[in-house]
């Protein structure tokens, strides 16, 4: 199904568990190559929860954009920490501008604020931060999954409990 497809997750201490085992297991039952990213060279990340950690197949700042058909965001506290470090906001932003799928769910409509490509577009994320994506120029919307009308590359999911309809729309966009 997505055989040849290329994905990479991101990962910074404090990622939600759950939204990144389930799209990790998702993809790579379709067929795709995933790879997890981390931050900085250090080997592995915890979740907020500490019941698991993630190894990173490699740092952000050593892989392109180019490299990749889609980026997945988790949420979790990690976001917060994503937007501070320069190449990971730098390949979102590279990614977006490559015209590739970016999915963020949850908190991690955060990094794409810093990465400032939310203007313009219609997304949804964790109810907390919708002022911030509001007052970047986004237009915020309560829904399980939102794709974005304008080129179909942006796609934004709530909650954990949305991750079903997440990843199953990630999954169809790429094999579009």
């Amino acid at each position: 199904m997505l055989d040849g497809k290329r994905i990479a997750i991101l990962v910074e201490n404090g990622f939600d568990e759950a939204e990144v085992t389930e799209p990790l297991r998702a993809m790579k039952k379709a067929g795709a190559r995933v790879v997890i990213l981390g931050g900085s060279s250090r080997d592995s990340y915890a979740g907020e929860k500490g019941e698991t950690t993630m190894k990173a197949d490699a740092a952000v700042d050593q892989v392109r954009a180019e490299d990749f058909d889609a980026i997945i965001i988790p949420g979790g506290y990690a976001p917060d920490r994503m937007r501070l470090n320069k190449a990971m906001v730098n390949l979102v932003r590279r990614a977006h501008k490559l015209g590739k799928l970016i999915a963020a769910i949850c908190h991690g409509p955060q990094l794409l604020i810093s990465a400032e490509i939310v203007r313009g577009r219609r997304l949804t994320s964790w109810p907390s931060i919708s002022i911030d994506l509001v007052n970047a120029g986004a237009d915020w919307v309560d829904e399980p999954v939102v794709i974005d009308v304008d080129d179909g590359k942006l796609i934004t999911s709530r909650k954990p409990a949305d991750l079903p309809r997440f990843n199953k729309a990630i999954i169809k966009a790429l094999r579009d």
